[in-house]
């Protein structure tokens, strides 16, 4: 039997975490102590390992629990396991699309910036990214040009900026 802590080291997670996935009903101790030490036999070392490599796959928990559950009702098959898991790939595939549009989008705005010593106020990427706070029309993310009549808190403190700097020049 293994107590929580050498469960825990053996699967590489916390016993927090080990805890938690007692309380989320995806694990349970075999027995407790008489002082209430939870202690755990191979079948709960084997079943932890499941649950990080399916995380590792890109399952949630509550993904993991129904996996678990279908080994257990011995009424499934493996048509069953395998829904599951496209159901997941096509989640991670919709995931990954919505990444390549952001690197993109990203990748535009970068583009656009081409002026590395521009003020502030002028910075396309920094405009589009105040745009989308405001709901404001203009370029977002695509890249396309900033309408001057637009206004932001960078231009607001721009002015402010340059009369400063002439008083300051004053002799």
């Amino acid at each position: 039997m293994l107590t929580i802590g050498k469960l825990a080291h053996g699967a590489g997670v916390t016993a927090d975490a080990v805890r938690y996935y007692e309380q989320e009903r995806l694990l349970a101790p075999a027995q407790k102590t008489a002082a209430g030490y939870r202690l755990y036999g191979q079948d709960a070392a084997r079943r932890l390992r499941f649950i990080k490599h399916a995380q590792q796959c890109g399952f949630s928990l509550a993904e993991i629990r129904e996996l678990l559950e279908l080994r257990a009702t011995g009424r499934s098959c493996c048509r069953d396991v395998r829904a599951v898991a496209i159901a997941k790939r096509s989640q991670l595939e919709g995931k990954i699309k919505a990444l390549r549009e952001l690197l993109r989008a990203l990748g535009r705005l970068i583009n656009v910036c081409v002026d590395d010593v521009a003020a502030l106020d002028a910075c396309p990427i920094l405009g589009a990214l105040e745009r989308a706070l405001e709901g404001g029309s203009g370029p977002r993310c695509d890249g396309t040009r900033r309408s001057e009549a637009q206004s932001s808190p960078f231009r607001k403190r721009g002015p402010a900026r340059a009369e400063k700097s002439r008083v300051s020049k004053a002799p």
